[in-house]
Order: C-alpha cells, then sequence, then structure tokens
C-alpha cells in the first residue's frame, strides 16, 4: 500500500470516529434537552398546584376571619399545628388580593402593580422549609 492510500484511509477512518462521536453527542444533548424539559414542565405544574392550594388556604381563613368573626390566631388554633400566624397571615393576603384582581377584571380594570406583585412573590414554597 502506497504511503497516499494509507493517509487517505487514515483520514476516512478519522473522519468516521469524528463522525459518530458527533453524532453520539448530538443524541445525547437531545436527550438531555428533552428530559431538561420534562423537569421544567413538572416543576411549572407543581407551582401551579400549589398556588392554587395557597388561594384555597387563603379563601377559607379568609372566610374564618371575615365571616365567621374568629381572629387570625383563632383561625390558626382551629388548624392546629399545620400553620402558623405568620403563613396564615400570607395566605389570607394572597386570597385577598385575587379577590381584589378577581374585582377589578369584572369592572373592565386591572388589579394595580402594587396589589398583584405579593400574589406573585409568595409563590410555591415561600415561607417553608424544604428539606
Amino acid at each position: 500500500m502506497s504511503q497516499q492510500t494509507m493517509r487517505q484511509k487514515a483520514r476516512r477512518d478519522a473522519r468516521s470516529v469524528t463522525s459518530k462521536r458527533r453524532a453520539a453527542l448530538f443524541e445525547r444533548a437531545k436527550r438531555l434537552e428533552d428530559l431538561a424539559v420534562q423537569v421544567m414542565t413538572a416543576v411549572g405544574e407543581r407551582d401551579a398546584a400549589v398556588a392554587e392550594a395557597e388561594k384555597r388556604a387563603g379563601a377559607a381563613l379568609r372566610e374564618m376571619t371575615m365571616v365567621e368573626g374568629v381572629t387570625l390566631r383563632e383561625a390558626v388554633e382551629w388548624c392546629g399545628d399545620q400553620i402558623g400566624v405568620r403563613e396564615a397571615t400570607r395566605l389570607r393576603r394572597l386570597a385577598e388580593n385575587d379577590q381584589d384582581a378577581e374585582k377589578g377584571d369584572e369592572d373592565g380594570a386591572r388589579a394595580p402593580a402594587a396589589t398583584a406583585a405579593p400574589a406573585a412573590s409568595g409563590g410555591a414554597g415561600a415561607g417553608t422549609a424544604v428539606g
């Protein structure tokens, strides 16, 4: 085999290896991207579920205090050790902001940004320890 033929074969072999490696890296990147989408979707679903549960809890606390006439501390006592006054305050405010936003929508106006901001900042996990 001539020197030139050997070089050509070596180049073909190198291109083949490089091409296979590039394809493998591309497939891995595609798998990682798909997995990242799954993670982000699951986290988004979790955040939405937590936000909805917090709205319901806040609405119930608001009804306990506004309709039933108990203090927030008494409402917390009714809930046992599941919630503290600080968390109850945050949840009730969240429900108030949500109700204000709905009322603004009914009136054809949007809730002011200052009113809407605390609801957004009280998102999933706010005020709770994750361990």
